[in-house]
């Protein structure tokens, strides 16, 4: 693919054509409790393409504790392009209201993709994260953030530097308030270095994930959250998933969480 190869080609040089922005390292590495049962995703339609994120990661860890299978509670609420401040957290920490009996142990939060562009959206979006971690830390769970990936050609808004951003972003409201951050986004990069041709994103707008890019987005999510290779599943979205194509995107998600977290 043509447009891909030429996102690949112009991140090494994104330093140059992006404004500056202080490259950060993550000040936290795990979650205290590495096996939570009743996981919450709250974010937009980046989440619930492709048969919804949630589904995938939870069928991924039925298969290594199918004995705990019916304890587990993942449920996902989203709202199409939506940002963080859009979502009745209060609403949604309440688990009753949504049918689960237990509070939720660990909350996902996936801000808008647009909320890293500019300064002022980055600065909104670091004080509803603030705002909802806060919230998520006193109902007993912990948060996570789900860092976005990037757009790609056809969109009006590719800018082969939006990795940066997104980094700063996610890494910095995840340092300020003492989280997670999963780096989806640069799961994204790394599978496109390695393999230009692979298709993460919808063709035809540049910024949804493709089934692959909701796999690989199930893969990072998996080895950040439980701390295992994702490798170690055989879960192939019930053979729609090729062999070739499991293997390398569970390489690239390994990689770059241990990587990322310098495990």
């Amino acid at each position: 693919m043509k447009y891909i190869t030429t996102l690949i080609l112009s991140f090494s040089f994104s330093f140059v054509h992006s404004e500056s922005l202080e490259l950060l390292e993550v000040d936290v590495i795990s979650l205290k409790n590495s096996s939570p049962e009743r996981i919450l995703f709250v974010g937009n339609s980046y989440l619930y393409y492709n048969d919804s994120l949630h589904n995938h990661l939870r069928r991924m860890a039925e298969e290594q504790n199918p004995e705990r299978k019916e304890f587990f509670g993942y449920k996902s609420a989203t709202i199409g392009g939506s940002r963080l401040a859009h979502h009745n957290l209060d609403h949604l920490l309440d688990s009753k209201n949504i049918g689960i009996n237990k509070p939720f142990q660990l909350v996902i939060l996936q801000g808008g993709s647009a909320e890293v562009l500019d300064k002022a959206s980055r600065k909104s979006f670091n004080l509803n994260a603030k705002k909802m971690i806060a919230k998520i830390k006193d109902s007993g769970g912990e948060a996570l953030l789900y860092m976005t990936h990037a757009y790609v050609p056809p969109h009006e808004l590719y800018d082969p530097g939006m990795i940066e951003k997104i980094r700063y972003t996610y890494i910095k409201a995840a340092n300020d308030y003492d989280a997670l951050v999963a780096p989806i986004g640069i799961a994204y990069i790394n599978a496109y270095k390695a393999r230009p041709d692979i298709q993460l994103h919808k063709s035809y707008d540049g910024s949804h994930p493709d089934i692959l890019g909701t796999y690989l987005s199930a893969c990072v999510l998996y080895a950040t959250i439980f701390k295992r290779p994702s490798s170690e599943i055989q879960y192939n979205y019930y053979g729609d998933i090729s062999n070739e194509d499991q293997k390398f995107l569970q390489e690239v998600a390994d990689k770059t969480v241990k990587e990322f977290f310098n495990r």
